[in-house]
């Protein structure tokens, strides 16, 4: 921290803690305090069980789960294939040109995601393309509405990236192709983890978009929250929400290790 006295140490930590615990922690703590509750006793959950879990872990809701994990590594897969081959694309261009390219992939960010749903929607529902029905239309929408942040990450890279790196390998008689397979991409490797668990946890949470957007086949986790506590069953809604929390942050844990043992090689 740039607070040098023990005094605004200790003051800039009380107001993290006032801001922090009420804003973020405190409704997810309230959450997992439902998943395993059976009523309201006045203002917080009570009557402990875990059987909202055992529901939560089997049959649909696990079908869900299954569905979402899917639908987040694809589309985190091809949006970090496309978003980093345009932000080398763009890189190569007059600040003009990058600008354009800058503008058309944070498009999907600048409107609401449900626009988003609706575009695809209109775009894919008739041939030659005809996508609706299927989970490739739900797969494409999340694959649109990430592929920005994977573009951003990539390309705030390139430009923090040291070009004398690709000199010394063109200086000793590397092809093109060989700089970017053996210089460029591993060292955008740390940067290139982050966006793709970016991406993932993105997709994971995706509600607007899919609502409109799913089959019945292809039902992702969030929808099935979504569902579950506009029914009223919010103690099974908050339980499946813990399980989709806990996928994500698992699935983060698990890139942030590689993008540390990456950022050392």
């Amino acid at each position: 921290m740039l607070v040098h006295s023990r005094t605004g140490r200790w003051t800039a930590w009380a107001g993290f803690a006032v801001l922090f615990v009420p804003l973020f922690a405190l409704p997810l703590l309230v959450i997992v305090a439902a998943s395993f509750s059976t009523h309201w006793s006045g203002a917080f959950p009570s009557g402990p069980t875990t059987a909202h879990y055992a529901a939560a872990v089997r049959g649909e809701s696990l079908q869900a789960l299954t569905t979402s994990l899917v639908t987040a590594v694809t589309a985190s897969v091809v949006a970090l294939t496309v978003g980093t081959w345009a932000a080398l694309a763009a890189a190569a261009l007059r600040k003009r040109g990058r600008r354009v390219l800058d503008a058309l992939f944070m498009l999907p960010v600048a409107v609401p995601s449900v626009v988003v749903g609706l575009a695809v929607l209109v775009a894919f529902s008739q041939p030659p393309v005809l996508l609706n029905g299927t989970r490739w239309i739900v797969i494409l929408a999340h694959t649109v509405l990430v592929t920005a942040f994977a573009y951003q990450s990539v390309s705030a890279a390139l430009l923090r990236l040291d070009p004398m790196y690709e000199q010394a390998a063109a200086s000793l008689g590397a092809r093109p192709s060989y700089v970017l397979l053996r210089v460029k991409l591993p060292l955008l490797l740390p940067s290139l983890n982050a966006a793709a668990g970016l991406c993932f946890a993105l997709s994971m949470g995706e509600l607007s978009a899919t609502m409109m957007l799913y089959p019945p086949d292809w039902t992702p986790l969030p929808v099935l929250i979504f569902t579950a506590t506009d029914r009223g069953s919010l103690f099974t809604g908050s339980a499946l929400a813990v399980v989709l929390m806990a996928a994500t942050l698992l699935a983060l844990l698990a890139v942030s290790r590689i993008r540390t043992k990456a950022s050392y090689r």
